[in-house]
């Protein structure tokens, strides 16, 4: 019987044969924390009496959530990491370096093949190289920086083959919600959802990540993208010191659904608060009013989001009534908008650039809504308080449907602006 990416990738890394169902100790490539989970796994690392990392090259800290420090509180946390990442000579990712999503495959620490774990939810994002990677809780990461191994339940694969050319307007954000909408926020718990089919292999890596951050949405353990020539170029000479070993599905692998979806005719995708499955297409919800629009994330803050912001702005001014706040999501992306021409464009239409990082997404500061205010935005989550106020609602959309909203002071529909 074949076997699945996750079956062959943890196999490899448990050095033993697996299959969906087992339990097994498995290697880890990488793993890291940023800074709202990394204070914990300070404190659990130093609680197992470890005085060293089992890897100080396989582990990061990354302070990105709140970043630069929003209060007394968050500066002691920082405080706390560094001193933490100094006193063991780790790696650390400080303030303006950008969102750990960005960072982590940016700087070369992820390769086809590898297994990752980190102390967030959108570890999965990595996926899009080919990659197992997943999110755990900070004392499970602990265990992982001081042992470099972990315990992993061996998960059943999904399979979703996208066809279809995308329409103009369209883009792998409203691929990725309209099969959560369609699979639901529990249709692929503790899964290993795997995406193949022609409308994915012509998607950017940029766009690729889009659709693998928010494999964790839907339930997912991983949400894979098996690795090609754009996965590889992508990598290039990022890690000077491992080659990518990238595994792919047997023709025989077992699968305990597969799903298939014709993109041709999708129109705009919009997630509805305050639920990620809550879908609806951008007809539905033309003319809806909203007070932010936020454009940025781990999901769609990369230089292609920015670009796409700019095609759409073509000089024009925001919404005098609309806030449109920027998050570049690394500070290289953020170097490369600059020179391209991007910033200025973004700054002349009406736009508030902030540092790269989350702030806005987790509502630690940056943007934080006030009662009864929308929000579109090219995150990944609307669940109530996510930017930081219950009494708010948040629209999910990709960073075309964001961009025209904003112009428009009301949910738009990005495909006249194209």
């Amino acid at each position: 019987m074949g076997k699945t990416i996750a079956e062959k990738i943890l196999s490899s890394h448990a050095g033993q044969e697996l299959k969906a169902g087992d339990f097994a100790v498995c290697s880890i490539d990488f793993c890291f924390g940023q800074d709202g989970t990394s204070g914990i796994i300070v404190d659990r690392f130093k609680a197992l009496g470890i005085k060293e990392a089992y890897d100080r090259d396989k582990f990061a800290i990354v302070i990105d959530h709140s970043a630069p420090s929003p209060s007394m509180g968050v500066s002691a946390v920082h405080k706390k990491l560094r001193e933490f990442s100094k006193e063991k000579g780790l790696l650390l990712y400080d303030i303006g370096c950008g969102v750990c999503h960005q960072v982590i495959p940016e700087m070369g620490h992820v390769l086809p093949g590898d297994l990752v774990l980190g102390a967030d939810s959108h570890t999965c994002t990595y996926g899009a190289l080919g990659a197992l990677s997943t999110g755990v809780g900070s004392t499970d990461l602990a265990i992982s920086l001081a042992s470099g191994k972990n315990w992993f339940k061996v998960p059943e694969s999904i399979k979703i083959v996208v066809r279809g050319k995308l329409p103009k307007g369209v883009y792998s954000k409203d691929i990725i919600l309209r099969v959560i909408g369609d699979l639901g926020a529990d249709g692929a718990t503790y899964k290993s959802v795997e995406f193949y089919g022609p409308a994915i292999d012509r998607l950017s890596m940029d766009a690729r990540f889009t659709i693998s951050n928010m494999g964790v949405e839907m339930g997912a353990k991983f949400c894979v993208i098996p690795a090609d020539k754009t996965t590889l170029n992508w990598i290039g000479g990022r890690n000077k010191n491992r080659k990518p070993n990238p595994q792919y599905a047997d023709k025989d692998a077992v699968y305990s659904q597969v799903k298939e979806y014709d993109i041709s005719d999708l129109a705009p995708q919009l997630a509805k608060p305050h639920t990620v499955d809550n879908n609806a297409s951008v007809g539905e919800l033309e003319g809806t009013h909203i007070d932010e629009a936020y454009l940025g994330t781990c999901t769609n803050g990369r230089l292609e989001d920015l670009e796409i912001a700019v095609s759409i702005l073509k000089n024009k001014k925001v919404n005098r009534d609309v806030r449109f706040i920027v998050a570049p999501a690394s500070r290289s992306i953020y170097l490369e908008a600059v020179k391209k021409g991007i910033i200025s464009a973004l700054i002349e239409s009406g736009a508030s650039i902030v540092t790269p990082g989350c702030g806005p997404c987790v509502g630690t500061h940056n943007g934080v809504p006030s009662v009864g205010e929308v929000v579109v935005s090219s995150a990944n989550r609307n669940f109530k308080g996510r930017m930081g106020n219950p009494e708010s609602f948040i629209y999910l959309a990709s960073p075309a449907t964001v961009v025209a909203s904003a112009l428009e002071g009301k949910i738009a529909d990005p495909r006249k602006y194209l």
